[in-house]
């Protein structure tokens, strides 16, 4: 990619009014640009980088719009790589209008979505991962989220991939300079050496695209399926966890129907509990279709949050229960022994529950140690689906990663049945190529612009 010759602006900040509003300008002329529309006793133009100037913006007019803080970046260092200017003011949204028109007249132009990030990777101050962890890191709803993506940005995920991709390149080298003295039969690239290193490729890529489920749900929330019996207390449970009455609650069997979702937080984590229809046998078409959806929860949920009822431990659905664990063996299942207020909690033979816990919807009591122990079950789904301290997040990584690992394993597959080298230098380049693409050193203007679009304006 080539570094465009324009300047840019936009709000970086949220929209809306607010205490602050930041309009970012960056370019060639951003300085110059900035400069065209400021009143200050030091010029923006003659800022050292990394400084700050207390003066005040003008609007199209020329007249003075408001009092401003102008943070000055030179290139290249700055998040762009070129001049950046930073206008700090009031948060009017009359006041941000206004100053965005007035940086047009000054010969900015609005910057499309993920503009400044491009710009950013254009100039190698990123690569493609790093830049894909920016909005990560802005949409992160969690601690663990925002630490998730701040390796990313930091490059952790990136320098694992490159490594690899080097490895991979400096024996493809050699392995195509063999292809030019052929008729030498002359052996430039040690295939023994060929053969480890694509099954280590095929080991870590392997692994990091393990980790993409759990990766997914400490991003988008941990998946939580509330089940049990009718009437055993799951949404009074889903209220009481969530300090809200989200789910309708009644004494009458099979009120709920349907999921309801609710997404809280917990310590480190984001969570989104699914209320399901109780299990029971009925003849009600519509409610057997919510029971139908309550097992494809149980069946797709991280962790399973089995509700029984202690004063009527006879409906609980055990074995619908168990056949679905077995369709999803990674999930974490929670015992919460309801109504113990009322009833004495009895005694649970091997359930395979990480935890069993005597609650009550209505005291509140054992709420806290439930919460406790869901956040416990993500910590753990956090630590086994990471890669050393690396978990992917992004759905074009995973895929990059699956691609690559499927043509290392090729490429040991040649190696081993001894073929020709341009046959085992085919599957050498997909493997790279793969890598590749998760850094951008290997990208299309068209992949390119369907994730930058994806960005806000302001980023």
């Amino acid at each position: 990619m080539t570094m465009p010759d324009d300047t840019i602006c936009a709000i970086s900040t949220p929209p809306g009014t607010g205490g602050i509003a930041v309009a970012r300008i960056s370019g060639p002329k951003a300085l110059e640009t900035a400069q065209r529309i400021w009143m200050g006793k030091r010029p923006i133009t003659e800022a050292a980088a990394n400084t700050c100037l207390v003066g005040s913006v003008t609007d199209t007019r020329g007249e003075e719009l408001d009092q401003a803080v102008a943070t000055v970046f030179r290139a290249p260092r700055s998040f762009t790589g070129e001049d950046v200017v930073e206008l700090s003011v009031h948060g009017s949204k009359w006041v941000q209008q206004e100053l965005i028109m007035a940086l047009i007249g000054a010969g900015a132009r609005i910057a499309e979505p993920g503009e400044f990030s491009r710009r950013a990777f254009a100039s190698g101050r990123m690569d493609l991962a790093q830049t894909e962890a920016v909005a990560d890191i802005i949409a992160s709803g969690s601690r663990a989220a925002q630490r998730v993506a701040l390796r990313q940005m930091r490059g952790d995920f990136s320098k694992r991939i490159e490594d690899m991709r080097g490895q991979l390149l400096e024996l493809a080298a050699l392995l195509e300079l063999e292809l030019d003295f052929s008729e030498e039969d002359v052996e430039f690239a040690s295939r023994k050496k060929l053969i480890e290193l694509a099954v280590a490729v095929r080991t870590a890529t392997a692994r990091l695209a393990a980790g993409f489920s759990a990766g997914a749900a400490i991003r988008d929330g941990v998946p939580v399926a509330i089940v049990g019996a009718t009437n055993a207390g799951k949404s009074s449970l889903l209220n009481a966890l969530s300090h809200d009455d989200r789910a309708i609650v009644s004494d009458v069997h099979g009120t709920t129907r349907d999921v309801v979702e609710d997404v809280i937080s917990i310590g480190d984590y984001t969570f989104r509990l699914k209320d399901t229809a109780g299990f029971r046998h009925t003849s009600d078409v519509v409610e057997s279709l919510g029971i139908e959806r309550s097992l494809r929860e149980l069946r797709e949920a991280a962790i399973v949050l089995l509700v029984t009822d202690s004063a009527d431990m006879g409906r609980t659905p055990w074995d619908d229960v168990k056949r679905a664990m077995e369709e999803n063996p990674e999930a974490t299942l929670i015992i919460a022994a309801n109504k113990c207020d009322i009833a004495a909690v009895p005694a649970f033979g091997d359930t395979r529950a990480s935890a069993v816990i005597a609650t009550s919807a209505r005291t509140g009591k054992g709420i806290d140690e439930l919460r406790n122990a869901i956040c416990a079950a993500a910590a753990r789904l956090f630590a086994n689906g990471a890669c050393g301290d690396t978990l992917v997040t992004n759905a074009r990584h995973y895929k990059a990663l699956k691609d690559a690992s499927e043509a290392a394993g090729r490429t040991i597959d040649a190696l081993e049945l001894n073929l020709p080298g341009d046959l085992v230098a085919q599957d050498l380049r997909e493997c790279i190529s793969h890598l590749g693409a998760i850094t951008g050193a290997i990208s299309t203007p068209d992949i390119l612009q369907t994730i930058f679009s994806r960005f806000c304006i302001g980023k």
